[in-house]
């Protein structure tokens, strides 16, 4: 058995699989609200930031990691796991001093692990993947190494408030004692890796990309980024390796408190995109993944590391090799659910009879679907720019609203990836609204490209339990095929005969 460890904003959890079988065998999850309200985090993280400041509470982490490991057990013996491995939401930051690995080591397994490493933390908090608050901290890393264009060649993004370069150099600014007693600053993957480990664990190429700090050409941090962001960082920050390399063996805390083997392996961990483009069988060039959630989300494998000129789009390392590219889409669900709303719709809706007695191309009937700012393109929008015929543009014939708002969401999409260069074999779509038949059919359309859907949901921690395996020696590629199957009647054809090139042109007029 492998054992994949996924921490999300909202959860916790773990996945074991079974080579011998190819299946699924258990899985195990906490969620945060819901199991642990102490922390007062209802939905992962603590509310009432100010200024855009979005932070957790690691040692809800600890806990969850404990509790999830012990229902886990519960179900199965993990005496026979081989290895672990691990994916965590990206960007997060954790903040230990040089007491970390001598408290990790000296674990009392009849205590719990947020009790004991308590202590360890030189920041109380940590800022996670929404967090918005740095602004400043990037116009000042960006201007320091020749602007943005200079710092998206250098990491694949543009200086992004949510990554963990500039809220490095926000607690540098604002807590110089604490950063001076920060021994080592670890992502959310690295951390959790570590304490499974009893070691500083390394941070790998996926999730390093994700900071403004490493170099994508080199796979090594990067000089200039580093001096641009805070003093001494060199010395604060873990090594870089490729996620499933061997960290080495499971802290004896597990062993004796949750049932693991002494020779059970501890991989290095990515984040949660990259280790869900390993759990969607999508990391070789030409598979597609668009994940359907409150945000939309594009990624794909990439041979080579070349970036987005409008600087929207990210690239990170591939778990599979070479490089990974995604692109966020704000308004994804939250517009869905608002047009849903504004004309008393409910999700049928959207499959039929809307999508049904509208063509393809909705007879030139237009939209921008943006509902609120968004951030692909970063723009402020207050509602949906409409251009058409004149009851459409006065937001009647819900059908054809229904239609302009998932081809323009999808034109959009297609227009913001155009950098990437890679004409899509297969989409492999995912998320909740990935179920209905009728948005596939859209995408499928507006991508000229077969579409399929997952029988699995939670690929990121399939992703982690697929790298567990890899770290024990196994083929990634053999592993994709047996676990990353799609659903039963999954696949949606393109309609023979339609192309939305022409209306791809007017999308990108209307947008300007």
């Amino acid at each position: 058995m492998y054992l994949g460890i996924d921490s999300s904003t909202q959860s916790l959890s773990g996945m074991l699989i079974d080579l011998e079988s190819g299946r699924i065998l258990q899985e195990a999850s906490v969620n945060f609200g819901a199991d642990l309200p102490h922390y007062s985090a209802p939905s992962g993280f603590i509310p009432g930031g100010s200024n855009g400041e979005v932070h957790s509470d690691p040692r809800m982490w600890l806990e969850a990691l404990d509790l999830m490991l012990s229902r886990l057990s519960a179900q199965t013996s993990l005496a026979t796991v081989k290895a672990v491995g691990g994916s965590g939401q990206q960007h997060g930051s954790v903040y230990v001093d040089d007491t970390f690995v001598s408290r990790l080591q000296s674990l009392d397994s009849s205590g719990n692990l947020f009790s004991q490493l308590s202590p360890a933390f030189s920041r109380a908090t940590s800022p996670i993947w929404m967090d918005t608050s740095t602004g400043r901290q990037c116009a000042e890393i960006a201007a320091a190494v020749g602007g943005n264009s200079e710092v998206c060649r250098i990491t694949g993004s543009v200086a992004v408030e949510r990554f963990t370069g500039s809220q490095i150099r926000k607690f540098f600014q604002h807590d110089p004692a604490g950063y001076q007693r920060t021994g080592r600053i670890h992502l959310v993957s690295s951390f959790i890796c570590s304490v499974m480990s009893g070691c500083h664990a390394p941070i790998d190429f996926g999730d390093g990309a994700g900071m403004n700090l490493m170099n994508l050409a080199s796979c090594q941090w990067d000089e200039s980024m580093m001096s641009a962001t805070a003093p001494a960082l060199w010395e604060k920050l873990p090594a870089l390796a490729p996620a499933g390399s061997l960290v080495g063996y499971i802290a004896d805390y597990f062993v004796k408190k949750h049932g693991f083997a002494p020779e059970c392996k501890v991989g290095v961990f990515t984040g949660d995109n990259p280790a869900s483009l390993v759990g969607m069988g999508a990391t070789a060039p030409g598979q597609v993944v668009i994940s359907l959630g409150t945000s939309d989300t594009f990624f794909a494998g990439m041979t080579e590391p070349h970036t987005d000129p409008r600087g929207f789009g990210h690239v990170f390392g591939n778990p599979g090799g070479g490089y990974m590219c995604l692109v966020c889409f704000r308004n994804g669900s939250l517009a869905r659910e608002a047009l849903r709303d504004q004309l008393g719709l409910d999700w049928q809706d959207f499959e039929a009879p809307a999508l049904a007695v509208t063509p393809p191309g909705n007879k030139g009937n237009l939209m921008l679907p943006f509902f609120g700012p968004e951030i692909t393109p970063r723009r402020d929008f207050d509602g949906p720019v409409r251009k058409g015929d004149a009851e459409f543009e006065a937001g009647e014939n819900p059908p054809a609203q229904v239609r302009a708002l998932l081809e323009g969401q999808f034109l959009n999409m297609k227009r913001h990836t155009d950098w990437i260069g890679i004409k899509a074999d297969c989409i492999r779509l995912t998320g909740g609204a990935s179920r209905n038949n009728g948005i596939a059919q859209v995408a499928a359309d507006v991508f000229g490209a077969p579409v399929e859907r997952l029988s699995i949901a939670n690929s990121a921690a399939l992703g982690a339990a697929i790298l567990a395996a890899v770290t024990d020696g196994c083929d990634m590629a053999t592993l994709q095929n047996m676990f990353c199957k799609t659903a039963a009647d999954s696949r949606v054809c393109p309609t023979t005969g339609v192309d939305y090139s022409h209306a791809l042109c007017e999308f990108a007029a209307l947008l300007g």
